[in-house]
């Protein structure tokens, strides 16, 4: 399950992790914001003590979306002027 929701300045999607009972242990929720520059993905540790954040610029995540269907091997994406 998700949910998207818009914000002044950012859209957040929240992926929730849903299981069927005694499957697995649940996992914290991936809160997802886009900005015009940049993507912060945030998940609460599984202690709940700590959020870890990764932040990506728009460019890295270009590259994330295109790395995930290609095979192993070193790429480089030329940028267009």
């Amino acid at each position: 399950m998700f949910t998207i929701e818009h914000e002044f300045d950012a859209t957040v999607i929240t992926l929730i992790d849903e299981t069927g009972p005694n499957t697995r242990p649940l996992n914290e929720d991936v809160v997802i914001q886009t900005f015009d520059d940049r993507v912060i993905v945030e998940q609460m540790d599984p202690d709940g003590t700590q959020v870890a954040r990764v932040i990506f610029t728009l460019h890295q995540l270009a590259e994330l979306r295109l790395a995930l269907n290609l095979p192993e091997g070193n790429y480089r994406i030329e940028k267009e002027d």
